[in-house]
């Protein structure tokens, strides 16, 4: 089979699939373009042939992205974005003005950190064009390696050398209860009374949850009922929805906190430790430097947030993966 018969891409077809996988038809396509249908049709077999293999499955009316037309669509997008990205420096260039920004965080610290740490920010280091990105932490670690973000804020870990770490935060993780609940009454929930109620929490594995589960495992609690989330937001709009008590970082609910919900201190230490980061060796921005201090300023106003010491770094891979087991053969 041959492939690629050009170098180059006619930029008009990739709009064109970009806009059929966003509108799921052909038709919508077509509208969202301003095209005819006929004409975005066209193109995408025009793109077809030139890359040398389907898209699309085509069944009547009905089309459905292919295994290889899934893949080369995250390509799309990200050409496109950055195409996107490249007209919008070129206009600030033009007018002088600071270059747009774009910021990659997990939600959680895109909710709870970052519009606060914007708005502290002086107004005019802030570009006309800003751009904010909420994606799992792995993610943002690769956007900012891609350099497809200007920087970063995220959970640990963020060990790679291609990143600079500006600061690591430690803030203890804190349970979210309904306003009517029965321990919303008390100053300091134990780990032990949770043990009969549903437990909503984090879902991956290799972050903040082996954490959490390590601290239900030292307190004795096996929870019977558990709900697992991938944004600390759905879990407490799950606990104001009386489906449980939530054990999450403290982010989302000091920047965005829920009527009918109460955040506790635990009696258990569960850090959630997340840092700032950049593609190393890079310039910054006086706009990236403004908001990566800010946004250290905003972390460390939480309940309990601490910087984490320089120096620590094997009590810092402790905490974020737990005590390095002994060789076979070595006393504790």
């Amino acid at each position: 089979m041959s492939i690629m018969h050009s170098n180059s891409f006619d930029i008009r077809q990739l709009e064109a699939f970009a806009a059929v996988m966003s509108a799921g038809s052909v038709t919508g396509a077509a509208r969202l373009l301003g095209r005819s249908q006929p004409a975005v049709t066209r193109l995408i077999q025009d793109l077809e042939a030139d890359i040398g293999y389907a898209l699309l499955h085509r069944s009547g009316p009905r089309i459905a992205p292919t295994a290889r037309g899934l893949l080369f669509h995250a390509e799309v997008e990200r050409h496109l974005s950055s195409l996107s990205h490249i007209r919008e420096r070129a206009n600030a260039i033009g007018l002088d003005e600071p270059a747009s920004l774009t910021i990659a965080a997990t939600p959680s610290l895109a909710t709870g950190v970052l519009p606060q740490a914007i708005a502290a920010v002086a107004p005019g280091l802030i570009p006309r064009h800003l751009h904010v990105q909420a994606l799992a932490a792995e993610n943002v670690v690769q956007a900012v390696l891609a350099r497809s973000a200007d920087f970063g804020i995220s959970s640990l870990p963020l060990e790679h050398p291609g990143l600079d770490v500006h600061w690591v935060a430690d803030a203890p993780c804190v349970v979210a209860l309904a306003a009517d609940d029965p321990l919303a009454s008390d100053d300091v929930v134990r780990l032990a009374d949770l043990a009969d109620r549903r437990i909503i929490t984090l879902a991956n594995p290799y972050r903040l949850r082996h954490r959490i589960d390590e601290a239900l495992e030292k307190a004795g609690v096996v929870p019977q009922q558990m709900i697992d989330v991938n944004a600390s937001i759905t879990a407490l709009t799950m606990v104001r929805a009386g489906l449980g008590v939530a054990i999450v970082e403290p982010a989302t609910i000091v920047g965005v906190p829920l009527e009918g919900t109460v955040m506790r201190v635990l009696d258990h230490n569960i850090p959630f430790l997340f840092g700032a980061i950049s593609p190393a060796a890079s310039p910054m921005t006086p706009a990236v430097t403004a908001i990566i201090d800010a946004a250290r300023a905003v972390a460390l106003a939480m309940p309990g947030c601490r910087l984490h010491e320089s120096g620590g770094v094997e009590a810092l891979a402790d905490t974020v993966y737990g005590q390095t087991p002994l060789p076979e053969g070595i006393p504790t």
